[in-house]
């Protein structure tokens, strides 16, 4: 039964993934994932929401610049059920993925976010972001209608609040932005802590999942097993090597972006497009110690 739960979690996974990359996808669309998880995507970031009979655990609005998205991610969930809407859980405080969501807020959801999220919105002031009600510190346990979600957080990566979403009874986790199988970091790696990215994925690594559904459709069209992060560990140590070397060399930043390559990889979504900002990041760190 356990293998086949599995099986079913990986079917699901990419089904939902290849359709978010195939190219007469439709706006939005609702996946279930497994008997309480479902997958909400709106052009190209994902929220998951968890369905318990005591009311729904949402993640991310994902509502930045577009409203009408928020909109029908409840839209989506009344689908599924009635029941309250009682959290929201901030991946972590970057706009693209926690604005617009005062429409959950309006139904009486509370909000939760890792305490430095809450420290930088609060600083930050953006109009279009609800600041959290709940923090979370090393890791915080939700139980709502019997099902248990787990928060926890790893260290410092893609930022410096980023939190991993457990369930524990699916082994399924989710993750945002600093997790991407098969693909080059996001273009010169913006609000990225190095060397700390890398203790991060380790501590990842060592927890409790087999399966990872990410706040973008992965490249990969399905969803992230634990082989995945160890290739983008491995990833990551490979270039940060080679840009030491450059560094090393007096080629920080230039050349280093257009000598620098790493043809293992040549075949990984946005090799060519965001390889030269990978390696101008690590040059920063290696060539200027930032």
């Amino acid at each position: 039964m356990r293998i086949l739960k599995v099986a079913a979690l990986a079917a699901a996974g990419t089904l939902i993934c290849a359709a978010a990359l195939a190219q007469d996808k439709p706006a939005f669309e609702t996946t279930k994932l497994t008997d309480n998880v479902y997958v909400y995507r709106h052009g190209g970031h994902q929220a998951i929401f968890i369905v318990t009979p005591a009311g729904v655990i949402a993640t991310d609005p994902i509502g930045y610049q577009h409203p009408e998205t928020v909109t029908t991610y409840i839209e989506e969930i009344r689908k599924v059920t009635k029941a309250p809407i009682k959290y929201v859980i901030y991946s972590h405080h970057h706009y693209d993925h926690i604005a617009g969501g005062k429409p959950f807020k309006d139904l009486g959801a509370r909000f939760i976010a890792h305490k430095i999220a809450k420290a930088r919105l609060l600083a930050l002031k953006y109009p279009d972001v609800v600041i959290p009600d709940i923090t979370v510190g090393d890791k915080k346990k939700l139980v709502l209608g019997g099902v248990r979600v787990d928060l926890v957080y790893v260290g410092r990566n893609h930022s410096d609040n980023s939190l991993v979403l457990l369930i524990p009874k699916d082994k399924l986790a989710f993750t945002v932005d600093f997790i991407a199988p098969e693909s080059v970091l996001f273009r010169g790696v913006p609000d990225g802590y190095i060397p700390d990215w890398f203790d991060s994925l380790e501590r990842v690594l060592k927890l409790d999942w087999e399966k990872m559904v990410g706040g973008h459709p992965y490249a990969t069209g399905r969803l992230a097993t634990k082989d995945d992060v160890r290739a983008q560990l491995q990833f990551m140590h490979d270039l940060s090597d080679a840009v030491k070397q450059a560094a090393d060399q007096g080629k920080c930043w230039d050349p280093a972006p257009k000598e620098v390559r790493l043809p293992k990889y040549e075949k990984w979504a946005n090799y060519e497009r965001y390889l030269p900002g990978n390696i101008e990041r690590f040059c920063a760190y290696w060539g200027r110690g930032i």
